[in-house]
């Protein structure tokens, strides 16, 4: 009788102290705890190297540098873990800010009028983007790559027939400017420092995709259909629906950022942009994305971007050819994605 009795008693629970991990442990498990280990380095090694580097001026200009590229990085992080890549974003910063200059010039109206035509534009094309990847199951990179090419020729032809140059007009004399620039490009000084108010976008922005992320339905989707696409649509997740949101998160996020680059110059070059998609990408694997999709984080993603800044300015401050930059860019890419596979190896052991 004991032995059934024994026999039919549940296995007992394991110890607990086995199974609980140390808060080191989960640090580590976190996707953007490569980054900030990356982040720390690279901010003592200039701190040191390069005097100027260690003032309020230089950290103005770090976190202004890190915030355009970590606006559209944020969504561009968003993508990449539900699995796609958008390469067009770069463009569509500069194609938004050129049809807000252009159009509100040229039609003589209020500036806040091409800023929403502006939108428009940029929420169009990402969600045609979105459309077409999943309507035709053509990969997203090459959907992107032709929108990135027919922005870029759009860009240059139709400014040139406008303008007469490559340039959009001056604006900072017409209506709307005025209160257009504080909502994008103000700067504010706070004791020694000058802050532009992008960088406060900025980290509003990820604090609010990080939210998203980690405490709505909707995040739980985004990881659910990168992950395992086929699986996601099989519990009933829209996956439709989350990646054309997706590919318009970046449109507005473009769009955001073209508007701080008008408000900040006045004026825009038709031929900018163009490269800055992978920075948006490399931004978001050193915060710890995967390119398979389904794991990420936007706080890595912006820590990424702080590392661009403090990368691009930290060169210039030590007194080094320019010329370098592309090195140490490609140094750290490939560094950082050494890093988090390292730490998720050791996180999965320890598991």
């Amino acid at each position: 009788m004991s032995q059934a009795v024994d026999a039919a008693a549940p296995p007992s629970a394991p110890d607990e102290r086995l199974t609980r991990r140390s808060p080191l442990a989960r640090l580590l498990a976190r996707p953007e705890a490569g980054s900030l280990a990356g982040a720390v380095v690279i901010y003592v090694f200039f701190f040191a190297v390069a005097p100027p580097f260690r003032g309020l001026d230089a950290l103005a200009t770090i976190l202004y540098a890190s915030s355009t590229i970590g606006i559209p990085a944020v969504a561009v992080a968003l993508l990449m873990i539900g699995g796609e890549f958008d390469l067009s974003a770069g463009v569509a910063v500069t194609s938004s800010a050129l049809v807000a200059s252009m159009l509100s010039f040229q039609l003589t109206l209020n500036l806040w009028a091409g800023i929403a035509v502006g939108l428009l534009l940029a929420l169009g094309v990402g969600a045609l983007n979105g459309y077409l990847v999943m309507k035709t199951g053509i990969p997203s990179f090459l959907v992107t790559l032709a929108t990135f090419l027919m922005l870029q020729g759009l860009n240059l032809a139709i400014t040139k027939v406008i303008t007469g140059n490559v340039a959009s007009p001056d604006i900072s004399d017409m209506d709307g400017f005025g209160a257009a620039q504080k909502v994008f490009a103000a700067e504010w000084r706070i004791g020694g420092l000058s802050l532009r108010i992008s960088v406060v976008w900025w980290l509003l922005f990820t604090a609010l995709a990080t939210w998203v992320l980690l405490r709505t339905r909707v995040g739980n989707w985004i990881f659910a259909v990168g992950g395992a696409e086929s699986s996601a649509r099989a519990v009933g997740v829209p996956v439709r629906r989350v990646k054309i949101g997706l590919f318009m998160a970046v449109g507005f996020l473009a769009w955001f950022t073209g508007m701080n680059l008008l408000f900040s110059f006045t004026t825009v070059q038709s031929g900018e942009g163009v490269g800055n998609e992978f920075l948006y990408i490399i931004a978001a694997v050193i915060g710890g994305c995967l390119l398979t999709g389904g794991y990420g984080s936007a706080i890595g993603t912006a820590t990424g971007a702080f590392i661009f800044g403090m990368t691009t300015q930290g060169i210039v401050y030590a007194g080094w050819n320019a010329d370098w930059f592309k090195f140490f860019l490609g140094a750290m890419l490939l560094g950082a994605t050494l890093l988090n596979l390292w730490v998720r190896r050791r996180t999965e052991a320890s598991r």
